[in-house]
């Protein structure tokens, strides 16, 4: 389907901490992009979480996973950091879409309420779910970092940018 000048543009947003971003991140990345025009990867700012690294650095492992990935993907996606309700930044940005990904049964509940309360908070912002491929359904950042912290090999897990970026960061946490 050929583009016009007076064809919307749809504007998605896949929020989260990405600490760091997985190839499961990366394959919702890939996959959201055939959906909408635009993607923007919303980094949140969630020192609550004790995140590893910084928004800024998250930020750019983001960004060099996707110039990594090329093609329409680097193309069509931009990575910003985020601090205020999801909706919030989702109007900022002219977003009508929101993506998020399940990796299992147990993330639906949560994500489902999260998508309710975003519902009532702006009606005219619809989530759209992703199933995590068969072959990233148990990744998460959380398993990568524990993995990396002891001494495991998580190079199937991550690009090759966070892998590099992982392994200084664990030898300057040693010193």
């Amino acid at each position: 389907m050929a583009k016009t000048s007076s064809t919307i543009s749809r504007i998605g947003i896949y929020p989260g901490t990405f600490d760091p971003v997985t190839q499961g991140h990366m394959d919702i990345i890939r996959r959201a992009t055939r959906i909408v025009d635009q993607l923007i990867v919303g980094v949140a700012i969630n020192a609550g979480k004790g995140p590893m690294f910084g928004v800024e650095e998250r930020c750019a492992l983001v960004e060099g996973a996707l110039q990594a990935a090329g093609g329409e993907v680097a193309a069509r996606t931009s990575v910003k950091p985020f601090s205020s309700l999801l909706m919030q930044f989702a109007q900022e940005n002219g977003s009508s879409i929101i993506i998020r990904g399940l990796r299992a049964v147990s993330d639906f509940e949560y994500e489902f309420q999260m998508a309710g309360m975003n519902a009532r908070l702006s009606p005219e912002v619809e989530t759209v779910f992703l199933m995590a491929s068969d072959k990233q359904q148990f990744v998460s950042s959380r398993f990568v970092k524990e993995i990396a912290r002891l001494g495991g090999d998580v190079k199937e897990f991550v690009p090759a940018n966070v892998l590099t970026r992982l392994h200084e960061k664990l030898a300057e946490e040693k010193e």
